[in-house]
């Protein structure tokens, strides 16, 4: 990806934003960026598509995987120095809560970072960061440049 290359070339992700807005479904699911020093944090707004359960209500399982998906990726470029998006190898999701109709946050760390592998654990969270409603444990495929 062109937008990959510029970023390297300007410091390893300064503008995380920019990643987002070129992939069709980061836009649908309204995920911005939030970057303050070092820590990457991920944001999904609420929207009334997102539901999967109306009678709860609350969100749907695959809107929240894919989250956490998103969120790991994202740190992933912020971290490394990446030629492609990294591809996801496995991913492994802890359900723990219902997800309310509510704005969503989430934050990932590399927890190891090998030449063509990378582990990343991620963790989201609407009100309060001690309870999140899903976590997540995935292998990613990098592409070095």
């Amino acid at each position: 990806m062109k937008l990959l290359l510029e970023l390297r070339d300007q410091g390893r992700g300064k503008d995380m934003q920019a990643v987002v807005e070129q992939i069709p479904y980061m836009r649908f699911l309204g995920i911005s960026v939030d970057r303050k020093g070092n820590e990457i944090t991920t944001i999904m707004p609420f929207r009334q598509q997102l539901i999967g359960n109306v009678m709860l209500p609350a969100l749907h399982g695959g809107a929240i995987g894919a989250f956490l998906e998103v969120t790991s990726v994202i740190q992933l470029l912020f971290d490394t120095a990446c030629e492609r998006l990294p591809k996801t190898i496995d991913v492994s999701i802890d359900y723990l809560r219902s997800g309310r109709p509510q704005t969503t946050y989430g934050r990932a760390i590399v927890t190891r970072h090998g030449r063509r592998v990378a582990n990343v654990r991620s963790e989201i969270w609407q009100d309060e960061r001690s309870k999140p409603i899903a976590v997540s444990h995935g292998h990613y495929l990098l592409t070095p440049f």
